[in-house]
């Protein structure tokens, strides 16, 4: 009993007199992430050496922030507003930085589209043959407004039996997976096996090989029209899994809290992102389409979706709370300029929306309210771009003197965890595997 108390004792003082040395903590922190679980992306080693120890001070967010880009499906006009906006964003941030080079995925440790915005996301984000990401803004804008009509919506016998759509992600991506992307990327669709939805994921491939699949058949799904072409059949790199997917927009048009979810509890490659207030998100839509035009049942799923946008930006609003105005920017079109969706879909060239597109860009932002709505804020969505521009380079020029990874990307040489803890799919896709 004696010595019970003593120990008792010993454990009080301890707790009392002995202050855990915070900069010691966050060194075993990154020694445990990079060595213990097998993660060695060179961006996040850092020389520990040369580090100042003396008077290290704790600073709030040490780690700085994760950055999330997400892209809703395609809207009224056909993905060209989020194209547009990241060109505008790459521009901004080229000419920010200093960086002539600079792409959009430097920028950003993840992104999520859907539909549309996820063959997006793959074209700024898959790892081209130089290393580099396959396209710059500008050249995913331009790959959009070309191939709109092989993309889009457009019902036939022939379009069934071509698919032009998969010919030509199979000539851009080529043999390319979600292995072989240069940040973590999230792409949804919906699979009729399970009658679920289903996320492509990096952290998923990396663990499991019965979810890795070829990136030209990750956008076909994201982008397969159930009312046009038909549902897309495919199966993993390894042959295990087998989807049957149909457009990401009907499970998931804006793919916003997807992403947010899988940060934050992927604590294998984001180990120090406890919450929103860790996170900088950029949401882009893609205009609205209006609901008094639309007399097709695939008019009024794509309805739907957007709608289900609204709802899921409205809710993530609210998630952040007071830091809603500086760690999360929606770009949308605000409806105020009458009749633009109505235009928009009514566009017979590209060149049509890349001018409406335009317009909405200068458009007032529209900022969405804790259970108060909305309300049109004094800035432009193009000058929201310009300040979360500012902000991504603030947090990229933060890493090179910090301690801390705030991201520790998993490389394909790396062992599968213990606990999958980075899964961003659904435990109902597994009765897709055999």
């Amino acid at each position: 009993m004696a010595t019970m108390s003593a120990s008792s004792m010993n454990l009080n003082m301890i707790d009392s007199n002995f202050e855990v040395d915070k900069l010691t903590y966050e060194i075993f922190s990154i020694l445990e992430n990079n060595f213990l679980f097998g993660y060695g992306h060179t961006e996040n080693r850092t020389n520990l050496v040369n580090f100042p120890l003396k008077d290290a001070k704790p600073v709030k967010h040490a780690a700085g922030k994760v950055r999330i880009l997400c892209i809703d499906g395609a809207g009224a006009t056909d993905g060209i507003l989020a194209a547009k906006s990241l060109a505008h964003l790459e521009a901004c941030l080229r000419r920010k930085s200093g960086e002539a080079n600079a792409r959009v995925a430097d920028f950003f440790d993840a992104a999520a589209g859907s539909g549309i915005g996820g063959v997006l996301a793959a074209l700024l984000f898959t790892r081209g043959k130089d290393g580099r990401p396959l396209c710059t803004a500008e050249e995913a804008l331009r790959f959009l407004t070309d191939n709109r009509r092989r993309i889009s919506r457009r019902s036939g016998i022939l379009r069934r039996v071509l698919r032009p759509a998969e010919k030509l992600f199979r000539k851009t991506f080529g043999e390319c997976t979600l292995k072989d992307t240069v940040k973590p990327v999230l792409i949804p669709c919906y699979d009729l096996v399970t009658r679920a939805p289903f996320v492509f994921s990096r952290a998923d491939a990396l663990e499991v090989d019965g979810f890795d699949f070829k990136m030209r058949d990750v956008c076909a799904a994201t982008s397969a029209d159930p009312s046009s072409a038909g549902p897309t059949e495919m199966l993993s790199v390894d042959g295990r899994t087998r989807i049957v997917a149909v457009d990401g927009g009907v499970a998931m048009n804006n793919p916003t809290a997807a992403a947010i979810t899988h940060v934050l509890n992927n604590k294998h490659e984001f180990p120090f992102c406890n919450g929103v207030s860790d996170l900088l998100v950029l949401s882009l839509g893609n205009g609205e389409s209006d609901f008094n035009a639309v007399k097709s049942p695939s008019g009024f799923v794509r309805i739907a979706g957007e709608g289900a946008s609204d709802m899921v930006d409205q809710a993530v609003s609210m998630a952040f709370g007071e830091c809603r105005m500086s760690n999360y920017v929606r770009i949308q079109s605000n409806g105020i300029m009458a009749n633009k969706g109505t235009q928009a879909k009514s566009c017979k060239t590209a060149s049509d929306l890349l001018s409406i597109s335009e317009e909405m860009l200068a458009q007032k932002n529209v900022e969405s309210l804790l259970f108060k709505g909305k309300k049109v804020a004094e800035n432009t969505n193009m000058d929201k771009l310009e300040l979360f521009g500012g902000e991504l380079i603030k947090e990229q020029e933060r890493r090179k003197t910090s301690i801390l990874p705030t991201v520790v990307l998993k490389n394909n040489n790396a062992s599968p965890s213990p606990s999958r803890t980075s899964s961003a799919t659904t435990l109902s896709t597994l009765s897709s595997t055999s």
